[in-house]
């Protein structure tokens, strides 16, 4: 490889050399042809140095960067880390410019402004450059959330509240009961934040806090709603609350009364078709007084700025989440950026005393501090209890080692073995993995099969009843991919599923279509009514002889049917990505690791992924690349966090727009 020789641009005051812009186009070219950048990214520089129209090489650079930061998950594009990555990367000798000088110039250039001023490209204080309708995205939520944040809708009595709480939130034990002060901070303020990991109660937590709401609300009614970013994920949180209303302790006027439908995002801001926009926004706000959207962490920046805007002032909204699973697909941390990831969350002394008052619990020392404005995050509670996974068992012992980074006490754990519900599969041949992985999808797919095969013997009997036995099986099992491509990704893995079932004799594989092939919807299509993440089981049509059909569970246990060529984009779905597993549980899990370190692997995906499984969690890969895993953080640049809890930048950061100088 050739040796890499970076140089620097000399001084922008004096004029540019004649070569710099064909150097910066030649480095544009090299970053294009390693695969840093994609066509769009070239083709958005190209016009960027075309409407500048002063050939100053910084500008095409800038944008391409930030077009592609967006690509990559990231808001925005911090200009001193994209320069580093910059000068890591072979370039030919190539210059790339000093940062303090590329500051100055962007600064200069028309295509480039201020926060505030409409510009193709927006530079902030602290060196942050955005696609205008990004920062637009992050301005308006970070407004919208931080009016929430100070903001009352009544003024409650926290010694009033007390006989309700404890009716709807009955004390058990001397620990503190973060969901009963989670619904003290529900009533104090419009928006409140519940974390938590699996099975803290987030979605009993949250009827409770619906039923308290209609308790305390002076008419006696709310208009609400309940949504989640994806279909799946709207369906179990629909379940949820619908299991949760007969065991609350308050009137049946209030049970009756609370949602019992859930939606996605999409469907409740109003999807136009072949546009980007939704029928409720700003000027056309949703009919709703409290807002419930859980799997809040799935919920990237547009998606959530959109919500917000198109929620009434009054209104309230509670985010559900968790704060240490992987962010969303699309640009943004929200949720991230809302509760911080690790550390604790603090809260003021107004709130501490409330707490006393409400709750009687006296929150620690460590967890109150003095100071105004640490009044906004006492919207925020992260609920710590898990119902589901004993302190002592070994998935919950696993996930707070991955949640703390702790590479080497997570390895232990998994190499202790002896846990019933943890198992290690080391992978350290191709053979030792095949043969781990083979006897994984046999044990976990036999049960589903075997249901499957019953149902097309029996069709003449109850043909529902059997397609409820068949989802539950498939439900209770999932092999979870890092990676899509590759013999360790979904592809592989579901290839080398049909063999092996088939091998064992479970399976009868057809050209294309069988009975009991599983497929995932990988494209929206709103006249179907079929969405990305929903899975169909194919089965032979009712009567005998007909062609298959595809089968997707609707709402009250009804099923509908489509022909295969009817269906919008899909795959089988033996396996699936950790990220498409977001917003689902299954009773066992077999996460697959590959066999090489790559950068999409961090402790927020391992976490992720063995917080799918309600039982059982196995992991099959190598040591070296599970211990890298764990120690790699997810990192999304944004500024929505510093628009939230940080003070103005020093002055001495802020760019001069008028002469370009800091």
């Amino acid at each position: 490889m050739t040796k890499v020789h970076i140089k620097t641009f000399g001084s922008m005051t004096r004029p540019y050399p004649k070569t710099a812009p064909a150097m910066m186009e030649d480095l544009l070219k090299v970053l294009g042809a390693a695969g840093r950048l994609s066509p769009l990214d070239l083709h958005f520089a190209g016009l960027m140095a075309r409407l500048d129209g002063s050939g100053a090489p910084e500008v095409p650079l800038a944008a391409a960067l930030a077009s592609n930061a967006t690509s990559q998950g990231h808001v925005c594009l911090d200009l001193r880390s994209a320069r580093k990555g910059l000068r890591e990367i072979p370039t030919d000798g190539l210059a790339v410019p000093e940062e303090d000088q590329w500051l100055e110039r962007l600064a200069r250039s028309p295509v480039v402004g201020p926060p505030g001023q409409y510009a193709p490209l927006v530079l902030d204080d602290s060196g942050r450059i955005y696609l205008y309708r990004y920062w637009a995205y992050q301005r308006k939520l970070a407004e919208a959330l931080g009016a929430r944040m100070e903001k009352a809708p009544e003024v409650h009595d926290p010694e009033a509240l007390r006989s309700r709480l404890d009716r709807l939130f009955p004390v058990a034990g001397r620990d503190i009961d973060w969901q009963r002060i989670a619904a003290l901070a529900s009533v104090r303020k419009t928006l409140c934040v519940v974390s938590g990991g699996p099975g803290t109660g987030k979605t009993t937590t949250v009827a409770r806090i619906l039923a308290l709401l209609l308790e305390t609300a002076p008419s006696g009614r709310l208009r609400m709603a309940l949504a989640a970013p994806t279909g799946k994920a709207a369906a179990r949180l629909q379940e949820a609350i619908r299991g949760a209303r007969a065991a609350l302790h308050c009137p049946e006027e209030i049970q009756s009364a609370l949602p019992d439908t859930a939606s996605t995002l999409h469907r409740l801001l109003g999807s136009i078709t072949g546009s980007h926009r939704f029928r409720h926004d700003e000027d056309n706000p949703l009919p709703l007084d409290v807002l419930v959207v859980d799997e809040a962490s799935m919920v990237d920046l547009p998606l959530m700025s959109r919500t917000v805007q198109a929620l009434p002032h009054r209104a309230r909204l509670i985010l559900l989440g968790d704060r240490d699973q992987l962010a969303s697909v699309e640009a943004g941390a929200v949720l991230g950026d809302l509760c911080g990831t690790g550390g604790r969350i603090i809260y003021s002394r107004e709130f501490a005393a409330d707490c006393e008052k409400a709750c009687g619990m006296s929150l620690d020392e460590g967890l109150v501090v003095r100071g105004a404005r640490d009044k906004a995050r006492d919207c925020i509670i992260e609920l710590r209890k898990s119902y589901r996974f004993s302190g002592e068992g070994g998935i919950a012992r696993f996930s707070a080692r991955v949640r703390q980074n702790d590479a080497g006490g997570a390895l232990a754990i998994l190499e202790a073995g002896g846990d019933s519900d943890l198992a290690w599969d080391e992978a350290s041949s191709d053979s030792a993995w095949t043969k781990a992985v083979r006897s994984r999808l046999i044990r976990g797919f036999r049960d589903y099969l075997q249901a499957v095969q019953s149902l097309v013997e029996h069709a003449e009997g109850d043909f529902d009843d059997g397609l409820r036995r068949v989802f539950g099986c498939f439900e209770k099992f999932r092999v979870l991919c890092a990676l899509r491509e590759g013999p360790r990704g979904v592809a592989g893995l579901n290839a080398l599923a049909e063999d092996v079932l088939v091998e064992e004799g479970l399976l009868e594989r057809g050209r294309g279509w069988y009975a009991g092939r599983p497929v995932m919807i990988q494209r929206n299509d709103y006249g179907l009514h079929l969405f990305n993440g929903d899975i169909g089981i194919t089965l032979p049509g009712i009567r005998a002889g007909s062609e298959h059909r595809v089968f997707f569970a609707g709402p009250e246990g009804t099923f509908r049917s489509f022909h295969p060529h009817r269906l919008p984009e899909h795959e089988s779905v033996w396996a699936m990505t950790v990220h498409k597993s977001q917003g689902s549980e299954f009773d066992e899990v077999l996460l697959v690791l590959p066999e090489r370190d790559a950068p999409v692997l961090t402790r927020e995906l391992v976490y992720t992924a063995i917080t799918r499984a309600r039982k059982r969690v196995a992991i099959t890969g190598t040591g070296p690349v599970l211990r890298q895993a764990i120690l790699r953080s997810t990192e999304r640049l944004s500024g929505l966090s510093d628009a939230l809890w940080t003070a103005p930048a020093d002055s001495n950061r802020q760019v001069d727009f008028q002469t370009g100088s800091r």
